[in-house]
């Protein structure tokens, strides 16, 4: 029998983020943010424990955007200076980061936001990460000007932080869950 689960992102509640925007301005700041993120979250779990979903997800609410939510734990991103770049086969604009140096890991990726669904779900439990082609389609490259490299990187650092990021520990005992790339 198959296993029931989403996508990964679910509409951000009107008082976390506006839900009509790709890349929502977040309505809160500080610990009042992480509250919302938390609630958000929380709120969207036991959603899908009541549709009877057997892996659920965190429901991408801690995140702006899909990508930009990882790259944000990304040294050589530079997220002040963004500039507008087609994106999706050049389906729309948006303005988006700029890598600008070496691509390193700073820490855990999505490690808060696994900790806060796992310690409210007995599930499965599934935290999305972008595949390489997403971030590099979502990213302008002024360090060093070939997708191909940066995608590499990008692959690199995925498959090397997307299990580790989603161990937590439970009342002592390490539990691991689902980690997926979308590409």
């Amino acid at each position: 029998m198959f296993k029931t689960t989403i996508a990964g992102s679910l509409p951000k509640p009107f008082w976390l983020a506006d839900p009509e925007k790709l890349w929502p301005e977040w309505r809160a700041r500080g610990a009042e943010l992480a509250a919302a993120k938390r609630d958000a979250t929380l709120l969207w779990l036991k959603a899908q424990e009541d549709a009877g979903i057997d892996i659920v997800g965190d429901g991408e609410q801690s995140r702006q955007h899909f990508v930009h939510g990882f790259l944000e734990q990304v040294e050589g991103i530079d997220f002040e200076h963004k500039v507008k770049m087609g994106i999706r086969d050049n389906r729309y604009d948006a303005m988006v980061p700029v890598v600008v140096g070496p691509l390193k890991l700073k820490g855990r990726v999505h490690q808060v936001e696994a900790r806060i669904a796992r310690a409210h779900t007995q599930r499965k439990l599934k935290i999305t990460m972008p595949g390489p082609m997403t971030i590099v389609d979502t990213i302008a490259d002024r360090h060093r000007a070939r997708w191909r490299r940066t995608a590499s990187t990008s692959s690199s650092s995925t498959s090397r932080r997307s299990t580790s990021t989603c161990r937590t520990s439970r009342a002592g005992a390490s539990t691991r869950c689902t980690a997926r790339s979308a590409d």
